[in-house]
């Protein structure tokens, strides 16, 4: 009796070991939270000298790992998006320098394998609430031959996901109404453009400081002599518009979580319009913060991060959540005016902001919370980058994909679990400003290469060197504020960088597999390339 007792206790304890595992190995949902032009320093949990508070992405740095060294793929909108999404870089595409528009073929290719066609393929439900600013195909063109009964194309729905709720671009790029899947929900038949901060009824062509609106009362036709002019629907409120999507993501959480709970997981992608200008804060959060409109802004983005991960407690769902959290490029040239004015610093130590080569342009909040699997408080120090969420995400569902899908994306699983991780087998991370000049950082050297790089414009910032101004080297261990320029003191890893950069652009992927395809036209080839 009492052998049979071992041997049946022994089955059950084989029984829960098999089940606990299963568990812990279990698909988790996903959520990837994008704000838009948020700097490194626009998280209290990250600048404790913030002048507003940050309490809920604060949350999710303190129950959570924070990557203190993670980048947007570039330092503007679009083609960080489009990096995010599809784990490769944006410029290997026709979009060489700058950002696109609403309406136009969309930047994802035909048949490119997107994060939500890889979940969707693997039993994941996906969704979208928010801005694109990938472009999509309306009917007609800007004032001319308008249907907007006709559904939009190579929008959201053709990229991967089951449902999409927000807005084609930009809030001053138009055009302004909410979309639902491929449908357009309220006819943007008005006319808009920017206006003054404290007037909405005097337009302005100029971004000052404080920044703009594109708020009601809006005109039936453009004024003559004046550019600038966006499409736009009567019901249209940019004060409302955060508001609107967190409602949208708490809905679909609640709808989701029931299935979720039964095994089939959901993806939803959160790209947020805020805090990029215009500064639309909602009059409940209006007169808040001590950073004036900015600020209020701020406060009012991070209780719309709190609506959602309080919907996924409320449904029971929040401990095998993965939540991303992170913006697409760092903030906008305002960050001078919240400095001077308030002495908050939006770029933290880190030179440049939103546009910019140097570390303000694209080091941004890197958050990740996911309590069945990341032990809270964490922080990883390795540079990283937003292309890498495409590996991890399929390395979390455990599939492979194909060499033409994710060529720049590394997979952090590792360093969610707390396992060792070589930094060496991540390889560098490539960097690139809004005039198409690029940057390579390997393990602490960073060598920003400022002419010649595939664009026509200069950057805003330029630090006068000794020499012909090409090349910029930082020891970024030592000198994250790109203060002093090594490019003199160390020939043989400028040399090294210059080799690397060119092999990841020259075979199309910098991960290993086979050589790809890349989009040459438009492209200035760089002198270092040539050589």
């Amino acid at each position: 009796m009492m052998h049979l007792s071992k041997h049946f206790i022994g089955a059950l304890l084989l029984l829960f070991s098999i089940a606990t595992s299963a568990q812990s190995v279990k698909k988790p949902n996903i959520i990837i939270i994008y704000t838009d032009d948020q700097g490194y320093g626009d998280v209290s949990a990250l600048n404790p000298d913030a002048k507003f508070k940050t309490p809920n992405m604060d949350k999710l740095a303190n129950e959570g790992i924070i990557f203190t060294d993670g980048h947007s793929s570039d330092a503007v909108c679009t083609p960080s998006r489009y990096s995010l999404l599809t784990g490769r870089y944006s410029w290997r595409t026709s979009l060489k320098k700058g950002v696109l528009g609403a309406d136009g073929p969309c930047l994802i290719e035909k048949d490119r394998m997107t994060i939500a066609s890889l979940l969707q393929k693997n039993g994941y439900n996906t969704a979208m609430v928010g801005k694109w600013h990938l472009q999509m195909q309306f009917e007609g063109s800007l004032g001319k031959d308008r249907d907007w009964s006709k559904p939009f194309s190579d929008g959201p729905i053709d990229k991967g996901f089951d449902y999409f709720f927000g807005i084609p671009a930009s809030m001053n790029y138009g055009i302004l109404t909410y979309l639902e899947n491929d449908r357009v929900l309220d006819p943007p038949v008005l006319w808009t453009k920017k206006k003054d901060d404290n007037n909405p009824r005097t337009f302005s062509d100029t971004i000052t400081p404080k920044g703009y609106r594109m708020t009601p009362p809006y005109e039936n036709q453009p004024k003559k002599g004046s550019n600038g002019w966006v499409e736009v629907a009567a019901s249209f409120n940019d004060e409302l518009v955060l508001q609107t999507f967190a409602k949208k993501a708490v809905e679909y959480i609640a709808d989701a979580a029931s299935e979720a709970k039964e095994g089939k997981p959901f993806f939803l992608y959160l790209p947020l319009t805020s805090p990029h200008l215009p500064h639309c804060t909602h009059p409940d959060f209006q007169g808040r913060s001590d950073c004036g409109n900015y600020g209020d802004f701020m406060e009012e983005t991070d209780f719309r991060v709190g609506q959602v991960l309080d919907a996924l407690k409320a449904n029971g769902i929040d401990d095998n959540t993965l939540v991303i959290f992170s913006s697409d490029n760092g903030a906008e040239t305002n960050y001078v005016y919240q400095r001077e004015e308030y002495g908050h610093y939006s770029s933290l130590n880190f030179k440049g902001g939103k546009r910019d080569i140097y570390e303000g342009g694209h080091r941004v909040p890197f958050l990740m919370r996911w309590p069945n699997m990341i032990e809270a408080g964490r922080k990883a120090n390795v540079p990283v980058c937003q292309t890498d969420y495409f590996a991890t995400i399929a390395d979390i569902i455990g599939v492979k994909f194909p060499d033409n899908a994710g060529e720049d994306s590394y997979s952090l699983l590792p360093i969610l679990k707390g396992e060792s991780y070589d930094e060496a087998v991540r390889g560098p991370v490539i960097h690139h400003s809004v005039s198409g000049h690029f940057a390579i950082r390997d393990g602490k050297w960073k060598l920003n290469m400022l002419r010649g790089s595939g664009g026509s414009l200069k950057p805003r910032i330029i630090e006068p060197l000794k020499g012909e101004a090409i090349f910029e080297l930082y020891n970024i261990e030592e000198d994250p504020g790109e203060t002093t320029n090594l490019y003199f003191e160390y020939p043989n890893e400028v040399r090294k960088l210059t080799q690397k950069i060119t092999r990841i652009i020259s075979e199309g992927r910098t991960t290993p597999g086979a050589p790809q395809e890349y989009v040459k036209k438009n492209w200035v080839m760089p002198e270092w390339f040539k050589s």
